[in-house]
């Protein structure tokens, strides 16, 4: 597959993740950045030290299905028919295609890192469109396609909110967007097995099992910027739940995942405290 691509990169990272984010087409977006993450693990791929400051965010290259909405026009849909999981099944693959690129981002918009980030993002980006084709291939064999429904745009949004800062994009993105689908997907795992879907339930797992690995390379990298700029990192993730996120993370917490994607049990016992509360920013 790798060959018959137009990979134009020419062993440049920074170009590669551009091609990739421009990308319209999700077969094509997953398709090059497989192909990259094999260049860039045989060392082919490298950040150019005099490359141009990145270019201001946009959105990424989409097709023109799904239709964006705000999150209240999503229909709920329960699981019982297959309409309804392939409506939830489409609504993780979206979110599976808006993480390639936010991970692409990452490692074209924030510069003067180690090669280790680099390493991650590109690894996490590989991940995530195999993730994508896992589900597209269950959406496919209950009869629908990507696209076939609405979906919304939180994920990006957020990722163009902190597009100035790698500190408050390792913050907000993976340790507060992604980690909720640490917290929520075992419930959807059960609920799938009870429908009798053991195919999409299987395939959870997997994503379960291989997103805690990519909220951990946030939390690393998180303590890292922290470090670096000398800022306590609990205090400051309050300070950026307050300013980006109304100050709520909202419970249950899959704790067990949590401490193994970089929590520590004090941040935990404050998320629980604050779960419990009815209104209030976390303090």
């Amino acid at each position: 597959m790798a060959e018959q691509l137009p990979l134009e990169a020419a062993g440049d990272l920074l170009r590669a993740a551009q091609q990739c984010l421009a990308a319209t087409d999700p077969l094509h977006k997953v398709a090059l950045t497989q192909a990259y993450a094999v260049q860039f693990r045989a060392g082919q791929l490298k950040a150019r030290a005099d490359a141009a400051p990145p270019a201001p965010i946009r959105m990424p290259g989409r097709p023109s299905r799904p239709h964006l909405v705000h999150p209240r026009d999503l229909p709920k849909r329960g699981l019982g028919s297959v309409e309804g999981r392939a409506a939830f099944i489409h609504a993780i693959a979206h979110i599976e295609l808006n993480a390639i690129d936010l991970a692409w981002d990452a490692v074209y918009r924030f510069r003067g890192l180690p090669g280790a980030f680099h390493a991650d993002w590109v690894s996490v980006a590989d991940d995530e469109s195999r993730h994508f084709m896992l589900l597209h291939g269950r959406l496919q064999a209950l009869g629908f396609d990507y696209g076939d429904f609405d979906a919304h745009n939180g994920l990006w949004e957020m990722c163009e909110k902190t597009a100035h800062d790698g500190l408050s994009r390792m913050a907000l993105v993976p340790r507060v967007l992604e980690a909720r689908g640490l917290d929520v997907t075992p419930g959807m795992i059960n609920k799938l097995r009870s429908a009798n879907d053991h195919a999409t339930a299987d395939v959870l797992e997997i994503i379960l099992r291989e997103e805690v690995a990519h909220v951990a390379a946030g939390s690393r990298w998180y303590h890292w910027y922290c470090k670096r700029a000398g800022v306590e990192p609990r205090e400051r993730f309050i300070a950026l739940l307050n300013e980006y996120a109304g100050g709520f993370l909202y419970g249950p917490f899959n704790l067990e995942a949590r401490l193994l994607a970089g929590f520590d049990e004090e941040e935990l016992a404050n998320l629980i405290e604050q779960a419990g509360r009815t209104s209030g920013p976390v303090r």
